[in-house]
């Protein structure tokens, strides 16, 4: 066999898809496997809707995920557009920079009879029988009756993705072609536009759907989804940044435009599902345990193997490993799987990768605390952590001024007020024993405060309970000796101080 060539091409119309990442990383997978090359091309013939910007973000989201390409777009470059900021023989690698080669292979297929004009537009002649092998689905049979001619060249002069995507395999001598089962339909076009041509088929391997709980396609929509059901329970009539008609047409689901379900979500504090590679990488997930994850999602690698890293998914990648049955994105286990992957780092790593997501998202903790601070935060919350985002949601208290701390009225009725107040009792007892400490070292606070549950005959949780809300409004942090010790001494004090003013009743 040739040297192996797979690519990806996406259209940049948009942010990338986990579907289109699944793609990408099986082609990159197999192409690694075999020694051979992984192409890179954007398909942007649609110029309405491509944008430098979506384009951009495909590649940095492939460089996220550690999908790196031979020849293409160059992701660090200044203008990955122009001639310089493109690698490979084979470019340019987007489509609208390649109009004369389509030209010339369409009037080819005119002179041959294979193709006409129509109203300005160039048709393909169908009508034969096709059949090709499938890598996954096997021998596909088409009657010609059931094919009808299709434009290959639009009357503006652009290739429709039929002829594109034939003619750039071609030329850029892509032997095998691994898409998602949407495009099996496409594929009896391609193959006949290919003999019509002259050139040489690829191996097709079309992987099955990705589809979510209710057996839906995963997809944008899923967005709106949750969003429209959110606003509608909530009762919400418009939300702030959306027109009133853009509103009343997103919840009639005449729209499922992105940026309303963002700003409803906004609004209501709800985090909506991730579809874009670009939503698992804001949402705090390890690139590496996204790549795992995916590549479970219609490839299994045999002998119940699960977790594994890229090196493995690229010496064990085959096609015949690829199921026709589609496959489910269950959300759960990839947290699960995100959670195993963290708590197994070296508290270093943690560090560095939480400071990283931090500097990307959530910059007020590298910008308020110092190293040692970041550092003894990072230790306390990695056990407790399931995603990057996790610490940064959890933690937020620490950044919080004393005043603006938001008492959880649950809390404060479970372990405040609760036995006639005796959770505020603990409070006041606890604020002058803490206020007497020289040392404010974990190991220091929690020698007090058990010694002042052992003299009052009480259980811990009464008393570091109480505390966490005073500090915290909220029941949950991390070990109590921690949370104190990192907050420090004064901090403490002043949210006690406030805790008993603002929430115990007069």
């Amino acid at each position: 066999m040739s040297q192996v060539v797979t690519r990806f091409a996406p259209s940049p119309t948009g942010a990338l898809h986990v579907g289109g990442a699944r793609t990408a990383l099986f082609a990159w997978a197999f192409a690694r496997g075999h020694g051979g090359r992984f192409l890179l091309r954007l398909e942007d013939t649609d110029r309405a809707r491509s944008s430098a910007k979506s384009t951009l973000g495909l590649l940095k989201d492939l460089e996220w995920l550690g999908i790196d390409w031979d020849e293409g777009p160059r992701a660090d470059a200044d203008d990955p557009y122009a001639a310089e900021g493109q690698a490979g023989a084979n470019g340019p690698y987007f489509q609208s920079q390649r109009l004369p080669l389509y030209r010339e292979h369409v009037d080819r297929l005119l002179a041959s009879g294979r193709a006409y004009e129509d109203d300005g537009a160039v048709r393909f002649r169908m009508g034969e029988d096709v059949s090709f092998e499938d890598a996954v689905y096997g021998r596909v049979d088409v009657q010609g009756s059931e094919l009808e001619d299709f434009v290959i060249l639009k009357s503006d002069g652009f290739p429709t993705y039929h002829l594109a995507v034939v003619v750039d395999d071609a030329l850029m001598e892509v032997t095998h072609v691994l898409r998602g089962q949407e495009h099996l339909t496409n594929t009896p076009k391609h193959v006949a536009l290919q003999d019509a041509l002259g050139f040489a088929r690829p191996v097709y391997a079309h992987m099955p759907s990705i589809l979510i709980r209710d057996g839906s396609k995963m997809s944008k929509r899923d967005k709106a989804k949750v969003a429209r059901k959110a606003a509608q329970d909530a009762g919400l009539t418009s939300v702030e940044g959306v027109d009133d008609p853009a509103f009343a047409a997103f919840l009639a689901k005449e729209s499922d435009d992105v940026a309303v379900a963002q700003r409803i979500a906004s609004a209501l504090d709800l985090e909506l599902p991730e579809i874009e590679v670009a939503d698992f990488l804001r949402s705090g997930y390890l690139s590496e345990t996204l790549c795992n994850y995916l590549s479970l999602l219609g490839w299994s690698p045999g002998d119940d193997a699960e977790r594994f890293d890229r090196a493995f998914l690229v010496e064990h990648f085959d096609l015949e490993r690829i199921g026709r049955s589609n496959a489910k994105f269950d959300r759960d286990k990839l947290f699960r799987f995100d959670a195993d992957d963290l708590a197994a780092m070296p508290a270093e790593a943690f560090r560095d990768r939480w400071r990283a997501h931090c500097e990307l998202f959530e910059p007020a903790y590298v910008e308020r605390l110092d190293d040692d601070a970041f550092t003894k935060l990072a230790a306390a919350y990695q056990p407790r952590s399931r995603t990057l985002q996790e610490p940064c949601r959890l933690a937020r208290f620490f950044l919080l001024d004393d005043d603006d701390i938001v008492y959880d009225a649950k809390a404060v009725k479970k372990w405040l007020a609760k036995n006639d107040g005796q959770g505020f009792g603990v409070l006041r007892a606890l604020r002058d024993r803490l206020a007497g400490l020289d040392d404010f070292s974990p190991e220091a606070i929690e020698a007090s405060l058990a010694s002042y549950a052992e003299a009052e005959g009480l259980g811990m949780g009464k008393v570091a309970q109480p505390l966490r809300v005073a500090v915290s409004g909220a029941a949950v942090s991390p070990g109590i000796g921690d949370t104190l010790a990192l907050l420090g001494q004064d901090a403490v004090l002043a949210r006690v101080d406030r805790c008993l003013a603002v929430t115990q009743p007069a």
